[in-house]
């Protein structure tokens, strides 16, 4: 039987799970952002989007490698891998989802795009799918 205090262990054991996830997936949705607006992604742009000096960037853009979600070549743009494209397009959707049942509720466009960010990162999947349902009426 689930207590009450294990089943708040596990959300909050949820809730730093994807934030750790968070900035990963931030960084990895500018770095598309920037290619489909730029063409690419210098990391000094990456780090003035992102509002972070350049070494911070640059260690999150290493731990992206790490993690396969990026590629940086010598004198040369960042670039995202397929998975990492993967994983952009996913964050897209979900805030995209978040933003849209935000705005279904009656926030406003601007709340709601400043509130959504971030949200995503934290609903479940099957809180998408209601948010889904909600907006679709």
């Amino acid at each position: 039987m689930t207590t009450n205090l294990q089943r708040r262990a596990s959300a909050f054991r949820h809730t730093r799970d994807a934030r750790a996830r968070e900035v990963g997936e931030d960084y990895v949705e500018m770095i598309g952002d920037l290619i489909a607006e730029f063409g690419e992604a210098r990391l000094t742009d990456l780090a003035e989007h992102m509002g972070v000096a350049a070494p911070t960037a640059s260690k999150v853009v290493r731990r992206l490698q790490d993690e396969g979600l990026v590629q940086n070549r010598p004198y040369r743009s960042l670039f995202l891998t397929p998975a990492g494209e993967a994983l952009a397009d996913s964050s897209r959707a979900r805030h995209a989802i978040v933003r849209d049942f935000l705005k279904a509720l009656g926030v406003t466009q601007a709340v709601a795009d400043t509130d959504s960010e971030g949200m995503e990162h934290h609903v479940s999947d099957e809180t998408l799918t209601a948010m889904q349902k909600f907006i679709a009426g």
